[in-house]
């Protein structure tokens, strides 16, 4: 009776690990949207499945755009030499004597209007950039996973182009019981039975929406060899 308590006592103090399995995801996943409403003139569907660096996916028609930019600049720059003339103008008044109150106020009041104006055309100009910009999809190291656009279609606002990931890095998401997310931390973690060096990232203490009793798990995994690969985490 004596040898089967000692058993049992011994056997109550082995640390057992709790597997978990998860696949490697990529660290985020974009869905790039449209900002602006237009007809894409440009989408390389030939990207897909590949990692571009400073590569243009898609395109949206911005001619118009360009042109009014152009105009709007040189009009700008035209507005703020009428600007010069006129702040020149007010400074003669202010010279001459045979100039009445009425016509200085007169002509701070051009000076405002015209002041105004180039507030307005600096605002166009800023925006008429923007919107150039946001028509000319372009992606820095980015792995493309579906382009969602054909060239002839128009879009808006909120439709979906393409869908990009960020592959420098892994992660793998596992649910741990609350119980349990204590005493985790200062663990060992082992990949596919494999001591690592890896460490959570993310320990969530608000228990998850559809694991009602558990606490979700973040571990990033720097440069894996593949994704969507089920792997076992343990922490001893």
């Amino acid at each position: 009776m004596k040898k089967i308590i000692s058993g049992l006592l011994l056997l109550s103090s082995v640390s057992f690990a709790t597997s978990y399995f998860a696949k490697v995801e990529p660290i985020n996943s974009y869905n790039i949207k449209s900002s602006v409403s237009g007809k894409v003139i440009y989408a390389n569907s030939s990207l897909e499945s590949k990692t571009v660096n400073n590569t243009m996916v898609v395109k949206l028609d911005d001619s118009v755009d360009k042109i009014d930019l152009e105009q709007s600049q040189k009009k700008l720059e035209n507005m703020k030499q009428v600007l010069k003339l006129q702040d020149n103008t007010l400074e003669s008044f202010k010279r001459v004597s045979s100039k009445s109150q009425f016509d200085k106020d007169n002509q701070r009041i051009v000076i405002l209007n015209t002041s105004s104006t180039i507030n307005d055309l600096e605002t166009k100009v800023a925006t008429l950039k923007d919107t150039i910009k946001n028509k000319n999809l372009i992606e820095k190291n980015s792995y493309i996973y579906d382009i969602a656009v054909e060239v002839g279609d128009y879009v808006s606002p909120g439709t979906l182009l393409y869908t990009a990931m960020d592959l420098t890095e892994g992660k793998v998401e596992i649910f741990i019981p609350i119980d349990d997310a204590i005493t985790i931390k200062d663990k060992e973690i082992y990949l596919d039975d494999t001591k690592s060096d890896l460490k959570i990232s993310k320990l969530y203490t608000v228990a998850d929406s559809k694991h009602i009793s558990s606490y979700k798990c973040e571990i990033i995994i720097p440069s894996p060899k593949t994704f969507s690969k089920l792997v076992k985490i343990e922490f001893k």
